[in-house]
């Protein structure tokens, strides 16, 4: 599989920039509340994490020249071991 080439950006890239700004939002509401000692929600401080960690992601993708992605092969089970008398 062949990642977006350089200086342009394809549906996955803008689908998992989305999931790296919805991640970056759960944790700025974690840090928040876990800082307050009650859940509360700083909206203007969530919505800018997760604007910041998804632009950023963007970013960084279009700036990223294209790779070759390929898949882990699957492991083969591993032979027991013996022990040695």
């Amino acid at each position: 599989m062949q990642t977006s080439s350089l200086f342009s950006l394809d549906f996955k890239d803008l689908g998992k920039g989305l999931l790296v700004a919805v991640g970056g939002a759960v944790i700025a509401a974690i840090e928040t509340s876990v800082k307050a000692g009650t859940l509360t929600f700083d909206w203007k401080a969530i919505g800018g994490v997760a604007l910041a960690a998804g632009f950023s992601y963007l970013v960084k993708n279009f700036f990223t020249p294209a790779q070759m992605v390929t898949p882990v092969q699957a492991a083969t089970p591993a032979q027991p071991i013996t022990p040695v008398q």
